[in-house]
């Protein structure tokens, strides 16, 4: 039956996979792949949140983070007054604030 199975000989044992510096260069690879595609387009879009919030001025017409859309009448240091309809102000946090539409837009509301 040797003719089906090919006889087992005897080799030398194959080294150990990798050594320290390979490791590293893994690790390097895996912190420079996780740093481009999480945490640089994050840091990103947490600058153009705060330019956004500390642009803030009255007469914006922007959209809070629930979807209610107003017209800002007041800003103070952490809060916006904002105007959702005729004599009615709701009062919202400077980071609820999601986006700022382009001025107009509400008139047609």
């Amino acid at each position: 039956m040797s003719f089906l199975i090919a006889d087992a000989h005897a080799a030398t044992p194959a080294p150990a996979g990798g050594g320290l510096i390979e490791m590293v260069i893994m690790m390097a690879i895996f912190f420079a792949i996780m740093y481009f595609m999480i945490i640089r387009p994050q840091q990103k879009r947490a600058k153009e949140h705060k330019a956004l919030i500390d642009g803030l001025t009255k007469g914006d017409e922007v959209v809070a983070g629930g979807g209610l859309m107003g017209k800002i009448t007041a800003v103070t240091e952490n809060y916006v007054e904002m105007s959702v309809a005729d004599n009615v102000n709701v009062k919202v946090q400077k980071h609820a604030i999601a986006s700022v539409l382009p001025r107009g837009t509400l008139k047609g509301e």
